[in-house]
């Protein structure tokens, strides 16, 4: 499957997607940046007063929903709601009760930051995003007196695993101490960066003064961490799991190292849900539908989002599985919450924005309706652990199994047939590919590891284990 994609990790997108290499500024270059992005912002917005997105003429209502197609941790906002039509279909059952014609336009983003510019120039209505570009478009809406609320929550971590550092397959890099002094490709702003900046901190390293950060869009930090100007490249989801699957990159540091929920959600324009209420709450009902698709139909679900990005299904499953790395439901769960009110100082501080007032920015009564007297429970449920899974070519369905050798030894028996395998690191419980892991083995058990990192603290922490190759490990498991 990974054969068409020999040259850009993606196919182009369909918004501007790449900027050229750029060195992250110094906190004086970054504040005058951020101004010069706010008074862009500024001017959208006036420029944007005769083109409102949720455009009427009476009867016929266009709504204008901003999406990230390959930023897959929000498909049930964007990519695969919108392959199964559910929000045009909530939306014609709206029609037939207020007598209005409903028509969505879709449009697609790279990333978070330029539907935040559209929503608050008016242009888009509803939109998905990640943690720390949630704060941001909370900041921006209030800063420039159209404000936005967030309204459900697409997919999450508990532990951060949304987010990946990758090297080189061939790097001497091992831990994230060796990163002093290198090139570290980020898309400052966006919740993996916050990932690298804590990351850095807990190994004693400043983020601003022991590293060289490149602030580069995704695309562009992965073609700069292939052709050697970036020694390390630092993205959310799907980026690491696709670099890692095209043999292109291997896992430096696992987001979810850090124990810190990371998340995507759904922000609206305050304007539009007051004067649209039922479109918000056909949105969520959409949005609902689309996650009990992912959930029910997991295989199925990861296929029709690798047809409409261009992402291979192996990548789209490790991350949107029964058991992947994102959790997909729409709550607004009190854990998430927390963990963006902790990320506020960290946006601060790289001068990034402001103020934000959370608890303002957090509107519960559209998910409230719509789950009504089971939204209790709902919230309180979590994600279970990942099981081991396998998937067979030619399979509709993947295999479970109860531990990684009891995986291995099936995977050595089914050589040739198998199309992924998936591991949780041993240590972090991060979903990883199981030929991508490091593997240990400590007494008769064989335990992967998501980062050469992890495997390392464990082979010190624990006398008679030793790290083996994945062939090694397959044999062994026998």
């Amino acid at each position: 499957m990974s054969s068409r994609f020999t040259g850009s990790p993606f196919p182009p997108s369909p918004s501007p997607s790449t900027a050229a290499p750029s060195a992250a500024p110094h906190p004086a270059r970054r504040r005058a940046l951020t101004a010069a992005l706010v008074s862009a912002l500024l001017l959208g917005s006036l420029s944007a007063c005769g083109t409102p997105a949720d455009a009427s003429d009476g009867k016929t209502v266009t709504v204008t929903v901003g999406y990230q197609s390959k930023t897959i941790n929000t498909v049930t906002a964007g990519t695969l709601l919108r392959a199964l039509g559910s929000f045009e279909r909530a939306l014609r059952a709206q029609g037939k009760r207020d007598g209005k014609v409903y028509k969505v336009r879709w449009q697609d983003y790279a990333t978070g930051a330029p539907i935040t510019a559209q929503m608050v120039a008016g242009k888009v209505d509803i939109g998905s995003m990640g943690d720390f570009p949630l704060l941001i478009n909370a900041a921006r809406g209030t800063q420039l007196h159209a404000p936005t609320r967030l309204v459900s929550v697409t997919g999450y971590n508990l532990r951060g695993a949304l987010n990946t550092i990758v090297t080189k397959p061939g790097s001497t890099l091992r831990s994230l101490r060796d990163l002093r002094g290198k090139k570290v490709s980020s898309s400052v702003g966006s919740a993996s960066d916050g990932t690298l900046v804590r990351a850095l901190q807990r190994a004693g390293l400043d983020p601003e003064q022991d590293i060289h950060k490149l602030n580069q869009q995704p695309a562009v930090g992965a073609s700069a961490l292939q052709s050697g100007s970036a020694d390390a490249l630092s993205q959310f989801v799907a980026w690491p799991g696709l670099l890692a699957f095209q043999g292109k990159a291997r896992a430096l540091y696992d987001g979810g190292a850090l124990g810190l929920p990371t998340f995507h959600g759904v922000t609206v324009r305050d304007a539009f849900a007051t004067r649209r209420p039922a479109v918000v709450r056909a949105f969520l009902t959409a949005q609902r539908d689309a996650t009990r698709y992912l959930q029910s139909h997991p295989l199925d679900a990861a296929q029709r989002v690798a047809e409409a990005t261009g992402l291979p299904p192996e990548v789209v499953y490790l991350y949107n599985g029964a058991g992947g790395i994102a959790t997909f439901d729409p709550t607004l769960k009190p854990q998430l919450i927390a963990a963006l009110k902790k990320d506020v100082p960290v946006l601060r501080a790289a001068k990034l924005t402001g103020p934000v007032d959370v608890d303002s920015f957090v509107n519960d009564r559209f998910i409230k309706q719509s789950y009504g007297k089971d939204y209790p429970r709902a919230v309180r449920t979590t994600a279970h652990p990942s099981p081991d899974e396998v998937w067979l070519r030619g399979a509709d369905r993947t295999r479970s199994f109860a531990g990684p050798r009891a995986l291995l030894r099936f995977v050595a028996g089914h050589r040739g047939r198998v199309r992924a395998a998936y591991v949780a690191d041993t240590t972090t419980g991060s979903r990883w590919f199981a030929d991508k892991s490091v593997w240990v083995r400590d007494g008769a058990r064989l335990l992967p590891f998501a980062t050469r990192a992890t495997a390392d603290a464990w082979t010190r922490q624990h006398r008679s284990a030793r790290t083996l190759s994945y062939a090694a490990a397959l044999e062994q498991a026998r």
